[in-house]
């Protein structure tokens, strides 16, 4: 960082303004481009009914009309089919099974269009991108270190009950995130690299993994973590502020805050929400035979399960930068379940007036080297 420190201010705004551009435009183009085909069949379509084009071949039309499963596609006026369907479960109405007298079903190809060409194709550039604008930022702001430097005296910030929760359910987010990035990226990057043998033995393990772990691990540590601390994310005086001044990581100032800021509220509260969406659906898709889900809410669950997934990942990147490379004495916080006395003033100013008084005081026996040590149980 000490090349970005000699940089005048006018310097900095202006690599910071080229930067922000650069990717923005890349983002844009990414996102843009692919819909000019969206352009022209629309285009095609305006031509065709403004009688430009011929008069459109009636076998066409027809099949049109099976696939759609309008009625009257036959001569005797009933639909060809070869699904007779059955009733939702508790229920003797067939018309709720979208199956029933639909020869072609045209659910599978849109929900295929869905997932490969919106889904994983807009999915993955957005990862893309977030990850080259947090390396651009980081080159250009850099760790957020303490103003006042590690004080000696630290206080108990996460319990060891809290500390394992949360790590159970980060380790088991971990590897529901790279399986589940492997099945959804699987044709397009992993069967290049592994070949088709390869990629389907590890499809088979990731698939196995993700429909263990998420369901018997993730989900009650997502449960156990909106319980515990729920009552710390509820809206205060302040959250709005804190946004207002960047919540210390975007310029200098530090807004104060209680023992969660309103960043670690949003992320609360994507997770009670989206997450929680992610993780329903996700249910669905593991136990399809139990309880013998339609083809139709499959299909939705899996395009509900692939959209939030990616925007937790997203979510989660940001989350896990500011938590360990961007902040100085944020990872500690969640390792050693300590914090120092200069890192709660500074972040979270409000909740360390709550506890100051009745909270243990550490020190730190600090060794050589200037290695961060253990707190001791001695008072400061």
């Amino acid at each position: 960082m000490t090349r970005n420190r000699n940089l005048t201010p006018e310097r900095r705004r202006r690599y910071w303004r080229i930067t922000l551009a650069s990717v923005v435009l890349m983002v844009v183009g990414a996102m843009a481009l692919p819909l000019t085909g969206y352009l022209y069949v629309g285009l095609s379509d305006a031509y065709a009914q403004g009688g430009g084009a011929e008069d459109s071949n009636p076998r066409a039309n027809y099949w049109r009309a099976v696939r759609a499963g309008q009625a009257g596609s036959s001569a005797d006026g009933v639909n060809y089919s070869s699904v007779t369907g059955r009733p939702m479960p508790g229920s003797d109405a067939l018309w709720l099974n979208r199956e029933t007298e639909n020869l072609i079903n045209g659910d599978g190809q849109n929900w295929r269009q869905i997932r490969n060409r919106v889904i994983a194709v807009y999915g993955g550039w957005i990862l893309f991108g977030l990850i080259v604008v947090m390396l651009h930022f980081y080159a250009i702001r850099g760790r957020v270190n303490l103003e006042d430097g590690a004080s000696g005296v630290k206080v108990l910030r996460w319990t060891a009950w809290e500390r394992f929760v949360h790590w159970v359910t980060a380790v088991s987010f971990l590897v529901l995130a790279v399986t589940g990035l492997s099945l959804l990226f699987g044709r397009s990057i992993l069967i290049p690299l592994m070949g088709p043998e390869g990629f389907s033995v590890w499809a088979a393990i990731a698939m196995g993994l993700h429909e263990f772990v998420g369901p018997w691990i993730f989900t009650p540590g997502v449960a156990l973590m909106i319980a515990m601390w729920l009552i710390n994310n509820l809206p205060e005086k302040g959250d709005i502020e804190w946004w207002i001044k960047g919540g210390g990581i975007i310029g200098k100032s530090h807004p104060s805050s209680g023992r969660l800021n309103s960043g670690e509220k949003l992320w609360f509260w994507f997770i009670a929400t989206f997450g929680v969406a992610c993780i329903v659906t996700g249910v669905i898709l593991a136990f399809p035979v139990e309880w013998a889900q339609t083809r139709s809410t499959m299909q939705l669950s899996n395009v509900i399960h692939g959209a939030s997934a990616l925007l937790w990942i997203a979510f989660w990147m940001g989350h896990a930068y500011i938590g360990t490379i961007g902040s100085e004495g944020s990872l500690e916080a969640m390792t050693t379940g300590y914090v120092d006395v200069n890192w709660a003033k500074q972040h979270h100013d409000r909740w360390y007036e709550e506890i100051a008084d009745s909270a243990e005081h550490v020190t730190v026996q600090q060794p050589a080297g200037g290695a961060t040590g253990e707190p001791t149980t001695a008072k400061a």
